[in-house]
C-alpha cells in the first residue's frame, strides 16, 4: 500500500508541476500587456507600444530620437474610426517606416517616411496643434481602410523585404479590445 501512495503522491506531484508549466507557458506566449504588443514582421519579433487611445495616437512616436531595432508603436483604431488614414511626420526628428493594415495584419500600404525640418516662427511648439505647421507636413496616405499602423525604425521594411499583401502576425482580437 505505501508503494501506491508514493507512486500516486509522485503523479500527483508530476501533475501539479505540468500544470504550473503549462501556466508559465501561457504567461510566456502573451503577445498584449497593458502597452506592449508582440508583432512578428516576416519571422522577426518586435515589441510594440500600443497607441489606443485618441492622445497616444496623435503624439505616436513625435520627439523621439531613437527606435530600437525590434521596437516601435502600433496604432489600433476602434471599429467607428476604421477608414482610410493618412499619418504625419508631427514634431518627429527621425526617418520612420510605416506599415498601414487590415483588421487581420495583412499589410496594405508602406512607406518610408522622411524627418521634417523643426517647426519654424508661427508654427506653434512641439505638441501643440498648429494649423500652419500641419499643413505643411507631407501626408502618408494608407490609400485603403485601415484597422492598425505599424511604425518601425527606418530600414525596417528593406531589411525584411516587406511587400503589400505580407502579414504582420500579431494578437489583433486583443488589440481591436483596447481602443478607444
Amino acid at each position: 500500500m505505501a508503494s501506491i501512495a508514493v507512486s500516486l503522491n509522485t503523479v500527483l506531484a508530476l501533475c501539479l508541476l505540468c500544470a504550473c508549466g503549462a501556466l508559465a507557458a501561457c504567461d510566456e506566449k502573451d503577445t498584449v500587456s497593458a502597452d506592449v504588443a508582440q508583432v512578428k514582421l516576416a519571422g522577426r519579433m518586435f515589441h510594440l507600444q500600443i497607441a489606443a487611445d485618441f492622445d497616444t495616437r496623435m503624439r505616436g512616436l513625435g520627439g523621439r530620437t531613437h527606435i530600437d531595432d525590434d521596437g516601435g508603436m502600433i496604432f489600433v483604431f476602434p471599429a467607428t474610426q476604421v477608414g482610410v488614414q493618412s499619418f504625419v511626420m508631427r514634431d518627429c526628428p527621425i526617418d520612420i517606416d510605416i506599415l498601414y493594415t487590415d483588421g487581420v495584419g495583412r499589410i496594405l500600404t508602406m512607406h518610408e517616411m522622411k524627418a521634417e525640418p523643426p517647426r519654424g516662427e508661427g508654427e506653434g511648439k512641439d505638441g501643440e496643434p498648429n494649423e500652419k505647421y500641419e499643413s505643411r507636413l507631407r501626408k502618408y496616405s494608407s490609400r485603403y481602410p485601415a484597422t492598425f499602423v505599424i511604425e518601425v525604425k527606418a530600414g525596417t521594411i528593406r531589411k525584411l523585404g516587406l511587400k503589400e499583401g505580407d502579414l504582420a502576425v500579431f494578437d489583433h482580437a486583443a488589440l481591436k479590445k483596447m481602443a478607444k
